[in-house]
């Protein structure tokens, strides 16, 4: 058996027979342990363990531990945000371009001649029956006009995730089609803008699942952002995946683009003081403070 439950109490004294300083209430540290969870929270201890048996590295205090979980709290509801508003640009323009362009079809995205056979046979599994009743105007269109097969893209897309939608534009035959598309975002390569998209959905779906965000790391890599160099050169960092959405976001809205900094700016320097938590930031994160002078 990989393991037992144990109690609150018990718990407790592991922590502290593994060299964490409790630096709180012994009735605080309770709440906050049937409020999270031992399990989750150690996700956020697990930078501070010295070696495989769980000890910890002299000094680690559990308010530390809490404070990097609610830094990683926050971060999440201001990016899941900000990809959302990303989310319903690129929809828009994906719905608008290709639909130009393929003037008197509707349907474009069932089409063998415009979409990949690997994507049509998705398509044919995910417009079923389920799709066409759980998502009333769909069904509505279904019941008004009996003999479409599908909705227009313009109903479907509005029940697609972000995954989904994303996932239609990978898989455009036409690559001047494709790049209708990328240029809105002022991308001459559409390969270019699915890498930051594919990005974009990995974080914003660990977001929406509560995932672990700080040491996130981006298995692909992001693609090169011009005139922006990731920090450390490396382009698998969330805060590389973050440098791709700030960049979407300046070409749907400087506005919305400058508060995500500003938001970013202000819970990052909120740890500033704090040398332990600025340290996971930098090297974990990879943000680069801005040095004062």
């Amino acid at each position: 058996m990989a393991g037992i439950a144990t109690s609150v109490e018990d718990q407790i004294k592991k922590l502290f027979e593994r060299g964490m300083d409790l630096d709180l209430e012994e009735e605080k540290i309770k709440e906050i342990l049937l409020d999270i969870g031992y399990y989750r929270l150690g996700f956020y201890w697990h930078p501070f363990e010295v070696d495989e048996n769980h000890n910890f590295v002299k000094g680690t205090k559990f308010s530390t531990v809490i404070d990097l979980y609610y830094l990683d709290v926050d971060l999440r509801y201001i990016l899941i945000k900000y990809i959302n508003r990303l989310e319903l640009h690129f929809r828009t323009n994906l719905i608008y371009w290709v639909s130009m362009h393929y003037d008197n079809n509707a349907i474009w995205y069932t089409d063998s001649s415009i979409m990949s056979e690997k994507y049509l046979k998705d398509i044919k599994a995910h417009y079923n029956n389920n799709f066409k009743k759980k998502n009333i105007q769909i069904s509505k269109h279904h019941i008004k006009y009996s003999k479409d097969s599908y909705a227009p893209c313009w109903k479907t897309f509005e029940y697609y995730t972000f995954g989904s939608i994303v996932k239609v534009y990978e898989h455009i035959i036409d690559q001047d089609v494709r790049k209708k598309v990328s240029l809105q975002y002022s991308m001459k390569k559409p390969d270019r803008l699915q890498n930051f998209l594919d990005t974009l959905v990995f974080v914003r779906n660990s977001c929406a699942h509560s995932g672990v965000i700080y040491d996130l790391h981006i298995d692909e890599g992001v693609s090169g952002i011009p005139n922006i160099p990731f920090n450390n050169n490396y382009s698998h960092s969330l805060d590389s995946a973050i440098k791709a959405l700030l960049y979407l976001l300046n070409n749907i809205s400087i506005t919305r683009k400058n508060e995500l900094e500003i938001k970013l700016a202000e819970l990052f320097n909120k740890f500033e003081g704090n040398p332990v938590i600025k340290d996971i930031i930098e090297k974990k994160l990879g943000y680069r403070y801005i040095i004062k002078k």
